[in-house]
């Protein structure tokens, strides 16, 4: 916890003394450019790493920061200070664009398409007589700060350097905060993160925005740094470089970009000088090497060297310092016996099949629902329509007197309706406390800006502060720090139950909450179901286990090849002829 802890300081104090020890200067000019190609990672690291989005066209955003201050104090004479926050915004207008165009796509499509836009933008600064084309712009002004001159030595690699510690810093603050919960639960899919509010597109844009300007910084300062500008540092093979230094030094952590940079440059270069004298001939072959050392560590290392410090060095538990903080504004409860939800002939076709026809039922206030029905009956395909997972066919869904038939599901997640899933959904590498914490998404304001420079932290105590009561709500306040990929399936469910009252719902969804429990999990789910009811909560439960659901269910809603069969409480579903026969395939 210590190393953790005082890590940062270790760092700082390092940097400290490069800067005034008497080092050669070829190892300042190295420095300089790891700390150049750092704060690219650092974006990726965002990118890829956080939201699970392959990107080879970085290294276009940092030639548009580049160019766009070389063209602007070559021709305008304006401040590089200036055209730094001018490059910044073309940088941000064509990130935009693109994400727009392309963050919709998935699996390979997406890596084709930042592959076509950094080609595209590599040739377009090619063949610009106003960019110089490939000979490039010479000349460029060198950097002052307060009338001392940067120069390309030391000083460059204070400015530089002070720069990617703080990045770093706002990006671990922006991780540990409610809009990076809601990041690092794209990774998992949209699903869940739709499910707790989150506007999983809303916050890949953003993403994309941050890793590009991040990149935009860097081809500032790198112009300002060489003096020069050309293509040849921001075409496609640059790009595959950045992810290559990411996905080495760790692409899920963001102390691995740092460590990426300083190991692929340093071995980058020794390489250049090593190979040939091996070989007894000149050539590219460091590229071979690197092509052997990713596949490498894509098999036996695929979280990166960064990994071995995370997994040995114990991190530090969080302090509790939320008991304070105010309650989080609640929303207004139904009355006991209100019409909650009203499921109105609600249909569902997949082509020619249909796989729910005309379904009716309702909930209300304090009233635990239980939608049952052999396999393939069409439950979770009800509860999905229900939920807004799929869209409906024909029907409606009343909740609380509102129409909420064709919303998305975060929109109905915001109007009081929270759910589980059949199979557990979260983020592993979390706590329990943070992944509970994502149920509080809807509830919060604050957002990245606030996260990275720390303005939210009274927000943040009041989320923790509510997950943590939902956790003791449900028995699991021994839990709050226990890293949520070790617990065992009954406290994972009980988890995501935790999860889902964070967002203060009317009506709680629970998809086969009892599936993989065993006999003494599921009597103490049976338990926190019952204490739910008592307070006034409604649940819908659809659920295979039959003594769970006749022991805690009010009413009983059968399903039979995705049509209604009968409905009633559950003395009268264990007579009834009609349910046995469908479970049983016979009356007798």
């Amino acid at each position: 916890m210590l190393a953790r802890r005082y890590g940062l300081w270790a760092l700082i104090v390092v940097l400290v003394g490069v800067a005034v020890l008497p080092l050669p200067d070829f190892w300042i000019t190295q420095l300089n450019y790891i700390g150049l190609y750092s704060l690219v990672c650092l974006g990726l690291v965002l990118l890829t790493g956080v939201a699970g989005l392959t990107s080879f066209g970085q290294a276009a955003f940092v030639g548009i920061g580049a160019y766009s201050t070389a063209w602007l104090t070559l021709n305008t004479g304006l401040s590089p200070w200036l055209t730094l926050f001018i490059g910044l915004g073309l940088t941000a207008a064509c990130a935009l664009i693109l994400a727009l165009l392309t963050l919709r796509m998935s699996g390979h499509y997406l890596p084709l398409a930042t592959m076509a836009w950094g080609l595209s933008l590599y040739y377009l600064m090619g063949n610009l007589d106003a960019l110089g084309k490939y000979d490039g712009l010479l000349g460029i002004q060198g950097l002052t700060l307060l009338g001392w001159e940067v120069g390309q030595g030391r000083g460059f690699f204070a400015l530089t350097w002070t720069i990617v510690v703080l990045a770093a810093l706002a990006i671990v603050q922006l991780l540990d905060s409610r809009a990076g919960r809601a990041m690092r639960s794209l990774r998992s899919g949209t699903l869940m993160a739709e499910a707790m509010g989150v506007s999983t597109l809303r916050y890949k844009i953003i993403i994309f925005l941050i890793a590009a300007l991040l990149a935009s910084l860097s081809g500032w300062l790198f112009a300002h740094f060489q003096r020069t500008v050309n293509p040849s540092p921001f075409g496609l093979k640059m790009g595959i470089e950045y992810l290559f230094m990411t996905v080495v030094g760790g692409v899920g952590h963001v102390w691995g970009a740092l460590t990426g940079a300083l190991l692929t440059k340093l071995l980058e270069d020794q390489l250049q000088v090593l190979l040939p004298q091996w070989l007894g001939t000149s050539g590219s072959y460091e590229i071979i090497v690197f092509g052997i050392v990713l596949v490498l560590m894509l098999k036996f290392l695929p979280d990166g060297l960064w990994s071995f410090v995370d997994r040995r060095v114990p991190r530090a538990r969080r302090k509790e310092d939320w008991a304070g903080a105010p309650d989080l504004p609640a929303r207004a409860k139904p009355e006991q016996g209100e019409l909650v939800l009203d499921v109105q002939a609600i249909r569902k076709e997949f082509g020619g099949l249909v796989a729910v026809k005309d379904i009716s039922f309702q909930i209300r206030a304090g009233q635990i629902v239980g939608l049952i029905g052999p396999n393939g009956a069409g439950k979770s395909t009800t509860f999905n329509l229900i939920s807004g997972v799929l869209s409906l066919t024909s029907g409606n869904v009343v909740f609380r007197g509102e129409k909420i038939g064709g919303l998305r599901s975060r929109e109905i997640a915001a109007r009081g309706m929270s759910r589980t899933f059949q199979h557990v959904k979260m983020i592993p590498d979390m706590t329990v406390l943070e992944n509970v914490a994502l149920g509080t998404h809807l509830r919060g304001t604050k957002g990245v800006v606030s996260a990275m420079t720390r303005l939210n932290r009274s927000e943040e105590q009041q989320l923790f502060r509510e997950a943590q009561r939902q956790l003791e709500r449900i028995g699991m306040g021994a839990f709050l720090h226990e890293q949520a990929g070790n617990l065992a399936m009954g406290p994972q469910r009980l988890m995501e139950i935790a999860r889902a009252l964070c967002s203060d719902p009317a009506l709680l969804l629970l998809d086969e909450p009892a599936a993989g429990l065993r006999h003494q999990e599921k009597l103490a789910l049976g338990g926190v179901l019952r204490q739910l009811r008592a307070e006034g909560m409604s649940i819908l439960l659809v659920e295979h286990d039959m003594d769970l659901v006749m022991g805690i269910c009010d009413h009983l809603v059968v399903m039979e090849f995705g049509t209604y069969l009968t409905e009633g409480t559950p003395a009268f579903i264990q007579q009834s002829p009609a349910v046995r026969a469908a479970y049983l395939g016979t009356e007798h």
